[in-house]
């Protein structure tokens, strides 16, 4: 990425934002929002959580603009708050699932 250069409070900011993806549950908080919006208490459900402990997860992933947030009547609905995370985490499973890691750098046949 020679094209791109980081100030070091940018650096810093960066570095935040994937520090919170470091954490299980907020990533798998992220995980949930994907491909739609979900109720705050249905994502507690699913991911057998507190609903405030999942609460305290959301407000930090809102302001670091990863979720948004939707009221409806008394339910909040949350969603990845754009395709940029997706494309991240879409990305990062790929290469860490997707592909085969035999031990060297050299890809497998049939990866070009």
């Amino acid at each position: 990425m020679k094209d791109v250069e980081l100030l070091p409070d940018q650096s810093a900011e960066l570095a935040e934002t994937f520090g919170l993806l470091a954490d299980q549950t907020r990533l798998s908080i992220v995980v949930a929002c994907v491909d739609r919006e979900i109720a705050a208490g249905e994502i507690a459900n699913e991911l057998a959580l507190s609903a405030s402990l999942v609460s305290h997860h959301l407000r930090l992933l809102r302001a670091a603009r990863m979720v948004r947030a939707e009221r409806r009547g008394k339910q909040v609905f949350y969603t990845l708050a754009d395709d940029c995370v997706r494309d991240v985490l879409r990305i990062m499973i790929g290469h860490l699932f997707a592909h085969e890691h035999g031990g060297d750098d050299q890809p497998a046949e049939g990866d070009i």
